[in-house]
This record gives C-alpha cells, structure tokens and sequence, in this order.
C-alpha cells in the first residue's frame, strides 16, 4: 500500500524494502520535468533529507526520502528518458528503492486518503 508525505513524495513496500518516487499532484505543480539527479546506490539516508533533484520546465525540486535507509536501487531508465517521469510519476516513473532502516516510520506516513485531504 502506497503511503505519501506532506512532501509530496510516496513509497510503496516491495517485500521488505520501499520503492519512492513523486506524487502526481506534485509533478502538476511542477511541470515537465527535463533532468533528474538521482541518489547514489549504498548511500544511507535519514527520512525526511534530501536525496534526488528534479528539474523542470519552471523550477527544481529538492526530493527527500520519506524513510530512513539505504538506497539498494535507482531507476537507471531516468537517466536516459525522464518522460517516463513525466508519463507515470507513481508507477514507472519511480526514484528509487531504499531498504528500509524503521518499518515505523512507514507506518507513521500519510495513507491515500490522508493525502488526498492535504491536497485537495
């Protein structure tokens, strides 16, 4: 199940780890997003820091993770073709996946229709 943070962000447990990426709702208030800067594989990040950059068409975006972890992968397929961002941001389009450190913090995140009550 897909959790959110005010952030913007999402993850969604692939076994024992998280697989993140950005909300739809935040890629809108973006735009098209041109370039990406992903984090490294085996970097260890605190939940809430900032771990990748988007760029768009009318700004950068700081992403941070909404767990703290280690990055096991990377969507390597952004490096080459950000549209897929662009085209599915909460499917194809994700980050990275982080083997996740506190199976709490995921628990604590916003549910979809918690986010949907922020956003709308």
């Amino acid at each position: 199940m897909k959790k959110y943070t005010d952030s913007h962000e999402w993850i969604d447990l692939v076994g024992e780890n998280g697989r993140v990426g950005i909300s739809t709702y935040a890629l809108k208030e973006l735009g098209e997003v041109v370039y990406i800067q992903l984090p490294k594989v085996g970097e260890t990040v605190q939940a809430y820091s900032e771990v990748a950059v988007l760029e768009s068409t009318k700004a950068a975006a700081d992403i941070y993770s909404p767990i703290t972890g280690k990055i096991i992968e990377v969507n390597e397929e952004l490096s080459s073709d950000p549209l897929l961002l662009n085209q599915d941001p909460e499917g194809k389009g994700w980050l990275f996946t982080i083997a996740i450190a506190d199976r709490s913090e995921y628990d604590s995140l916003l549910d979809q229709p918690q986010y949907l009550q922020l956003i709308l």
